[in-house]
């Protein structure tokens, strides 16, 4: 967390310069690591910014706030300079690397965590594919953003559940268990076509035949029911083998089926509440959602004229039912295609007496799979499409989730089965998980040695000077810039990027710095530093739901 220390030196340092100018605002500055060509730790801008507010030259400005570094901050940073039109670059002492090493080997896996924070409770709710199928391969991305957000929320103190919504009433599933019912019909003899816009997959067959097997009868059979239950149980397989649990499953009839003592389900009661408030209305024998007041385009369809509700009417009373729970914050995953329905929940949610902040909506971008660079079909002309099964079957599940992870959700991803399954450095994740074995196998190897100091208190910090070693240890610090970037975007593909890019500089630091060498001192110290190295490579990877191999 050595940019944030830095941080909080400068922001004391340039509030009192401000109050010596008598400005009162604050300036939004950054602190950045600078190009690879500039021979500095960190950048700031706060000099620019300042220079504008009172109209000076900026390396006037960044000279006097120079002047105050000098002065108030030795504990970590050693020198400054002045570079281009005023930006301050700024060098971090050896003892300020040392001490975070230091904290990351102490810390180990709770590094950069938060103590749990039980006045916030976040609900993610993610996944929550309609229980007519298997999932595919655009349900397994969801569920590997959605569980790595909860996993980072976790991991920053958030008091976090993990929800899957089952759409289980409605029109689909009507579909649902008429396609079963046919398969059945179909298999004990009976001459019927299936309908061709009924569920088409061999899944729906197997049900049937299941049910055959146990020797129930037409007429005795509850076929939603059947069918629900064999699907969820494929569902939590996969999502198992995915190393995706869930702490709650929510059934929609909770709040579309279930009535209470007068005979309303929760439903009706969240829609005569938006009606009484005057934030819906009836027109054309129809109930209507006045969503133009809170930024829609048009006012939305509650409940149709031959009254029935709509799926707005179920996702307004499931969203008021999770702010009824307790929950202070509400995440919601939903594939890219329902970018238009943004706008009407975060109207429900105002209406409902909330604010639109405490709903954040991550839209995904679907998968594209390739083969030696050739285009996979998504599906085929049965409606079955590539599922999540299939592709941990081929791939694995840690080669799995890192690519879907690659990329911010609301990019395309193009999954190259080929290049998932290689062992070697032109894989990420094994690029990545090669840096855990290497740094395992470098530690058994030391434990020959007896003149090696485990002791970190009595390790010789300040021998890791070269620019490999500060350049390793302020990338370990980067893990908590990382935790805060996955936060503030909702998007864990930070962590992809960072495990990548610290895998480069443990490949420069390993080339250039031998770690037994004959020098017992360098060497403990070299140890310590693969340590932290190991400690960061497995938290970064848990927050991804992906192993660290011992060996490779």
């Amino acid at each position: 967390m050595i940019k944030q220390n830095v941080a909080t030196v400068l922001n004391g340092i340039i509030n009192k310069y401000l109050e010596l100018e008598g400005i009162i605002e604050n300036v939004n500055f950054t602190i950045e690591v600078p190009p690879k060509n500039i021979d500095a730790d960190f950048a700031t801008n706060a000099a620019m910014l300042i220079a504008k507010k009172i109209k000076r030259n900026p390396r006037v400005v960044a000279q006097e706030i120079i002047a105050i570094i000098s002065k108030t901050s030795q504990n970590i940073i050693e020198k400054t300079e002045i570079a281009g039109a005023g930006f301050i670059n700024l060098h971090i002492k050896n003892d300020a690397l040392s001490a975070e090493l230091k904290t990351i080997l102490k810390e180990k896996n709770k590094y950069g965590s938060k103590a749990a924070n039980d006045k916030e409770k976040i609900l993610v709710e993610f996944v929550s594919a309609n229980p007519t199928g298997p999932l595919h391969i655009g349900h397994g991305r969801g569920a590997a953003i959605g569980d790595s957000i909860a996993r980072i929320l976790k991991h920053l103190g958030y008091s976090v559940i993990k929800e899957y919504y089952l759409n289980d009433v409605g029109n689909q599933m009507l579909v649902l268990a008429n396609s079963v019912e046919c398969r059945y019909r179909q298999l004990k003899g009976e001459k019927i076509d299936f309908p061709i816009d009924h569920y088409q997959g061999e899944y729906i067959v197997d049900i049937a035949k299941r049910l055959i097997s146990e020797g129930k009868k037409l007429e005795e059979i509850d076929f939603r029911k059947e069918a629900v239950k064999d699907i969820l149980k494929i569902i939590e397989e996969d999502l198992g083998d995915f190393e995706v649990e869930f702490d709650n499953w929510f059934s929609e009839g909770n709040i579309a089926v279930v009535k209470d003592k007068n005979g309303k389900t929760d439903v009706d009661k969240s829609c005569q509440y938006l009606l009484e408030k005057g934030d819906a209305y009836e027109k054309d024998d129809a109930l209507w959602l006045a969503s133009t007041k809170f930024g829609d385009d048009k006012d939305r369809v509650l409940k149709r004229s031959d009254g029935r509700y709509t799926y707005l009417a179920s996702d307004v009373a499931y969203h008021k039912n999770k702010f009824e729970r307790g929950f202070q914050k509400l995440i919601d995953l939903w594939g890219a295609d329902h970018h238009g329905y943004v706008a009407r929940i975060k109207a429900c949610v105002q209406m409902l007496g909330f604010s639109k902040e405490d709903l954040d909506i991550v839209l995904y971008q679907l998968v594209s799979l390739v083969r030696n660079g050739q285009p996979v079909a998504m599906s085929t002309r049965s409606g079955e499409f590539v599922t999540l099964k299939s592709v941990l079957d081929e791939v694995g599940k840690d080669s799995c989730r890192f690519f879907f992870l690659l990329r911010a959700p609301d990019s395309q991803l193009e999954f190259d089965l080929e290049l998932a399954k290689k062992q070697s450095s032109e894989n990420p994740v094994f690029y990545v998980q090669y840096v855990n074995a290497r740094c395992n196998s470098i530690l058994k190897e030391s434990r020959n040695r007896t003149d090696i100091v485990n002791d970190t208190e009595k390790i010789n910090f300040n021998l890791l000077t070269s620019k490999e070693e500060r350049d390793l240890i302020k990338k370990l610090s980067a893990f908590y810039d990382t935790l805060i970037l996955s936060e503030k975007t909702m998007s864990p593909h930070h962590f992809t990027l960072y495990l990548i890019e610290l895998a480069d500089i443990y490949h420069r630091f390993y080339e250039k710095c031998k770690v037994l060498t004959d020098d017992a001192n360098l060497a403990s110290s070299r140890l310590k530093l693969i340590e932290g190295v190991m400690v960061i490579i497995q938290t970064s990877l848990g927050l991804l739901g992906v192993s660290s191999p011992d060996k490779m």
